[in-house]
């Protein structure tokens, strides 16, 4: 008797965990292009192109200073005592080293600045895949653009649409 108990609770657990994995939901959304269309991205671009082009302008007014003393050096290198060409020559390699360095700080400083831009837009889209995802009772929402998820079939939900009218976006 105790045998059959057990071997009728064993088919009920099996039967109960194969109906809910039956009724398990996925859905997939493309974060990256999602994000592409956002008009809060595409301000967040520009505000960082006009940022990267003023940087680029002071780079290109240091370069022009650089080219013009080293080319008013070589005019005049023959001709120079050697105290004031070794004098020069220093200027220049310093001139040289502190354009290098302002141009990696402004690589960090773009690079700051986009994380800065784009971190409220991306904590946007989560919190609405996040309510995608729980209004429509799935258990978990892949994000195809990071090329992990090697499959995905066709009772998979595209939360797209669904996330972007929450963002209210067309």
């Amino acid at each position: 008797m105790k045998l059959i108990k057990i071997f009728i609770l064993t088919i009920l657990v099996t039967l109960a965990g194969k109906a809910t994995a039956q009724e398990l939901k996925f859905g997939h959304i493309n974060i990256q292009q999602l994000v592409a269309e956002l008009p809060e991205k595409q301000a967040a671009d520009a505000q960082l192109h006009a940022e990267a082009q003023k940087l680029q302008d002071q780079l290109k007014v240091m370069s022009e200073d650089l080219d013009k003393k080293y080319a008013d050096y070589l005019a005049q290198r023959d001709s120079l005592p050697d105290l004031i060409r070794a004098t020069k020559e220093k200027e220049i390699q310093d001139l040289d080293t502190r354009i290098k360095q302002y141009n990696q700080m402004a690589q960090q400083t773009l690079a700051q600045k986009e994380q800065q831009l784009l971190q409220p837009i991306i904590q946007k889209v989560q919190k609405a895949i996040t309510e995608v995802g729980q209004e429509q009772g799935l258990i978990y929402i892949f994000d195809i653009s990071s090329q992990v998820v090697v499959y995905h079939s066709d009772k998979s939900i595209d939360c797209a649409p669904l996330v972007k009218a929450k963002l209210g976006v067309q």
